[in-house]
Parts: structure tokens; C-alpha cells; sequence
């Protein structure tokens, strides 16, 4: 399977200033898919401008005519199965068949204690781990059955109607962001893709060579997990988000820097890497025409 490139669009900007000129260019310079985060707030960008995914989407689905668009990622965090369901299903019918849900357990940033009371502990990865074991197949039945009744230890439902479904048949495809055990099942079990940063342990001290070592290990649990139920792992797409390993942002340096960061990973088994839109000011402040040329020029010397 050949590599796509693809990039996320952080929510940052005013759609009317700046926000709707980065989703067309990002299908003007070819992209596979563009995705955005699925969060309340995040990190660094916790007080300033942060828009909401799902409305983002819309807009992005009706600004483009061919570019993919997705979340990367949405968890059990502030969703529930079935508004997330019908939102889904919307989106991907506004979008002409366009969308790719990209889907993890959550992390314990602000999403995780933003509708909690303020005394009131967050959930632990445990219990991040429960809840997506049980949030995941939920949505996979509300997104490919006209009607869905379940009662589960953290989400129910009640004839739940989803008519006429997605667009995309059965379903609009699932990427699983995942590195744990149970999670893996669940890529393996629900997932058309695999998502992954690397080994977060790494991103600090560690090294490009131990990071990928990590990596194949990532890839070799997945395989495991695939063949517990008789899947074949090829069948997965898999999914690398840049930014996140010890090379950081240095392989947007540079078209060369790029080719050999995506060469090594294409090896891997990757099937997709993601970059980060540039933006000023921040973690993801690299050269814009750098970016642009490896947008444009990387694939024909990947190939």
C-alpha cells in the first residue's frame, strides 16, 4: 500500500479570518486528509481562540470538494455514543461521503476535568480504558443500525434511531488511536486504521532509533491482537502523528529532513503520516514554504 500525506488543522483560527483559506489550501497542496482535534481546550492554546470540532468539519466539508476530513481525536472525554452518532452521520452526509472518525480513550487534560465538579477526581487511565471499551462498540452499532437499544455500566441507549446512516457503507470508517492492550483489541476489532504518536516515555530522552524500535513493537501487539480474531493486520491502515517523538518537528524542516523521517517509518508498515499545519508562536511554528514543499514534493521521492 502506498504512503499518504495528511495533516491536522488545529481549531485556532476564525473561520472567516484565516480559518476557511488553510482547509482549501490544504487540498490545494494535495493532502490525503485533513483532520482536527476533537477537544475543549488544549495545552498551550488553553486561553486563546479554540473552535469546536464537529462545527469546524462542517465548514471545512462545505469549503472542499475531494479532501478527506476527520477528527484525531475524539474520545469518551466530553462525548457520548449516541449525539456523537448522530452528529457523525450528518457530517458525513453534508460531506459527501468524506469523513474518517479518529477515536482514542482520552488523556487527562482539560477535556477530562472541564464537566466534572470541582473536588472531583478525574478518571484514571482504568477507568478511561472501561469507558472506551464500552463507548467504541456502542457507536460502531448506532452508526450501522437503524435502531439501537443497549444498556451498558457507563452508556445506554434507547431506541436510538440513525436513519438513514452514513453515507459511507457500513459506516464511516474508524481510525483507533491506541498503544495498550485493550485498546489494540479494539482497533483490531473495530478498526479500518491504527493511530499512534510513538511512546510518549520517549518524547523527553529518548532517540529517533528507540522511538521507532518502540513503534515496531506498537505494530507487533497490533498483529497480535488481529490475529486473536483471525484478522489479517495489512488490513489496518496505520497511522503515524507527527510531532510527538523524539524528532519533534525537525523533520519539517527540510524536504530532505521529511523523506528520511518518512522513509523510516514507511518501513515500519505506516501507511499514513500526518503533519501539523504550521502556526506561528507555538509548538507547531515551523516554515510554511518548507511545509508546503514537502506537501507537494515528498510522495514522488518516497514512491
Amino acid at each position: 500500500m502506498s504512503l499518504r500525506l495528511s495533516t491536522v488543522i488545529l481549531p485556532v483560527r476564525r473561520w472567516h479570518d484565516g480559518g476557511r483559506a488553510q482547509w482549501q489550501r490544504a487540498e490545494e497542496l494535495g493532502f490525503h486528509t485533513a483532520y482536527t482535534y476533537d477537544h475543549l481546550s488544549w495545552r498551550t492554546f488553553r486561553d486563546g481562540p479554540w473552535f469546536g470540532a464537529v462545527p469546524t468539519l462542517t465548514a471545512a466539508a462545505a469549503a472542499t470538494k475531494r479532501l478527506r476530513l476527520g477528527t484525531l481525536v475524539t474520545s469518551p472525554n466530553f462525548r457520548h455514543p449516541v449525539t456523537l452518532a448522530k452528529e457523525l452521520i450528518s457530517l458525513d452526509d453534508i460531506s459527501g461521503g468524506r469523513i474518517t472518525l479518529g477515536i482514542g480513550a482520552g488523556g487527562n487534560g482539560f477535556d477530562a476535568t472541564t464537566l466534572l465538579k470541582a473536588d472531583t477526581e478525574p478518571w484514571t487511565p482504568r477507568e478511561r480504558a472501561d469507558r472506551f471499551g464500552g463507548f467504541l462498540p456502542l457507536l460502531d452499532r448506532l452508526l450501522t443500525e437503524e435502531s439501537v437499544t443497549y444498556e451498558g455500566t457507563f452508556y445506554s441507549a434507547t431506541e436510538a434511531r440513525n436513519i438513514p446512516g452514513c453515507l459511507q457503507r457500513p459506516r464511516l470508517p474508524f481510525a483507533v488511536a491506541a498503544t495498550g492492550p485493550r485498546g489494540l483489541k479494539l482497533a483490531a476489532r473495530h478498526g479500518q486504521a491504527w493511530v499512534t504518536t510513538g511512546d510518549p516515555k520517549l518524547f523527553e530522552t529518548g532517540t529517533p532509533e528507540q522511538s521507532r524500535d518502540a513503534i515496531r513493537g506498537q505494530i507487533e501487539k497490533l498483529a497480535a491482537a488481529c490475529a486473536e480474531i483471525g484478522r489479517d493486520v495489512a488490513e489496518l491502515d496505520k497511522v503515524l502523528l507527527t510531532g510527538f517523538t523524539p524528532d519533534r518537528n525537525r523533520p519539517l524542516e527540510s524536504l530532505d529532513a521529511f523523506v528520511d523521517f518518512a522513509g523510516q517509518h514507511a518501513e515500519l508498515g505506516f501507511t499514513e503520516i500526518v503533519l501539523h499545519a504550521p502556526i506561528p508562536d507555538s509548538d507547531f511554528a515551523t516554515d510554511q514554504a518548507a511545509f508546503e514543499e514537502i506537501a507537494t514534493e515528498a510522495l514522488a521521492q518516497l514512491r
